[in-house]
């Protein structure tokens, strides 16, 4: 269990976020096209999991928003953004702001993915969504970064993801 807090109230957040030097937990997530994908579909390449509790909030939209900018000038690497959004609500919001550099993903489907990378929120009006995290996993999945943001209302360190690329 971590707490992080919203505009500093506190939540609570169950599972463990994945630590540099771990092994990335797979995971299976649906696509915009309501496909079920796993970690492996990216095998081979540098990912961002750039978490977000919902692409329909200012601060997620940000952050993606943001990573989608740095993700055209990553080699082999890809941006994933993650949240419990249906996918049709994510396609809808990467295609009205006109964003093709990183791919979303949802958790709708498959609760596990909260748990094994430490962002199930447990309680307050977000219980059931994802608390907002970043994790770097080189071409092996092994983590270089991993950042679980104290505020939901926060941005990620954006500087410090996207360093050990």
């Amino acid at each position: 269990m971590s707490n992080v807090t919203l505009g500093g109230d506190p939540i609570t957040v169950s599972g463990t976020l994945p630590q540099p030097g771990d092994t990335a937990p797979d995971f299976t997530l649906t696509t915009q096209g309501l496909e079920d994908v796993t970690l492996g579909n990216w095998a081979g390449k540098r990912k961002i999991l750039n978490i977000v509790p919902s692409v329909d909030t200012p601060t997620c939209a940000t952050s993606t928003r943001k990573f989608n900018e740095e993700a055209s000038s990553l080699d082999n690497t890809v941006v994933l953004v993650i949240s419990a959004d249906l996918p049709f609500a994510a396609g809808r919001f990467c295609g009205a702001e006109g964003l093709k550099d990183v791919i979303t993903l949802s958790s709708f489907r498959n609760y596990s993915f909260q748990q094994d990378y430490g962002v199930a929120i447990q309680d307050s009006p977000l219980a059931g969504l994802t608390a907002r995290a970043v994790v770097v996993l080189d071409e092996d999945n092994k983590v270089l970064h991993s950042e679980l943001v104290g505020d939901i209302k926060d941005e990620p360190d954006y500087e410090k993801a996207l360093s050990v690329l």
